[in-house]
Order: C-alpha cells, then structure tokens, then sequence
C-alpha cells in the first residue's frame, strides 16, 4: 500500500513563498490522484489542488488560483504544492492523501503552515 510523507511547512510572513512536498512510497504509484488539503484550527478540512499520477491532469481550488501550483517529478513520486503570496487565512496543517478507485484513501500525517508577521 503506498504511503505518504509530507515536508516542507514552517513560519514565513505575509507575502512569503513556500514549497510543500509529499513523498509517495511503499507501492505502485500509478493510476492515483493525489490531493492536497488544509485544516484551519476550528474549520472544515479543505480541498485545496490534486494531480493525478498518470496523466498530471492538475486543478486548484478557486481560493488560491494564481496563488498555488501543483505539480511533480518525473515519474511522479513527489508532489509539489508550491505557494505564493501567503497570506494569514493560508494559515493550517496541510495534508495530502492519495486516492485510487477500489482502493482505501491514504493520508499522511500533514505539515504545519504559519503565516505570520
């Protein structure tokens, strides 16, 4: 079963950039989609852009177009969420999963991301 580590979160101010990374492993990463969310403290988890492994068919949500870009490697191992123009409402642990038809939704264990003066 394949398996996900995230890295990449830390503290930048308002207006910063950073790059997030999931690490998939443990199995065949073919025929995924893997999906980027975030949870606030006191909110919803929310969908924020996914990528699928076998044709890099990407979307974001509308809350951070032009702002965030998936993409990964190739072959695609990693996922990239890279993030620009942070501002406090990006503020949340951010997760990825991967999801494939027939097959129980993976989740890694999130990184933490501050945007803060």
């Amino acid at each position: 079963q394949v398996q996900l580590v995230e890295s990449g979160g830390g503290r930048v101010p308002p207006g910063g950039s950073l790059r997030l990374s999931c690490i998939l492993s443990g199995g065949n990463v073919n025929d995924y989609t893997i999906n980027w969310y975030r949870q606030a403290p006191g909110k919803q988890r929310e969908f924020v852009a996914k990528i699928t492994t076998y044709d890099r068919e990407s979307s974001v949500a509308d809350s951070v177009k032009g702002r965030f870009t998936i993409f990964g490697n190739n072959p695609i191992n990693t996922v990239f969420l890279h993030m620009n123009a942070l501002n406090t409402g990006d503020t949340a642990v951010y997760y990825c999963n991967a999801e494939k038809a027939l097959t129980a939704t993976v989740w890694g264990q999130g990184t933490q991301v501050t945007v803060s003066s």
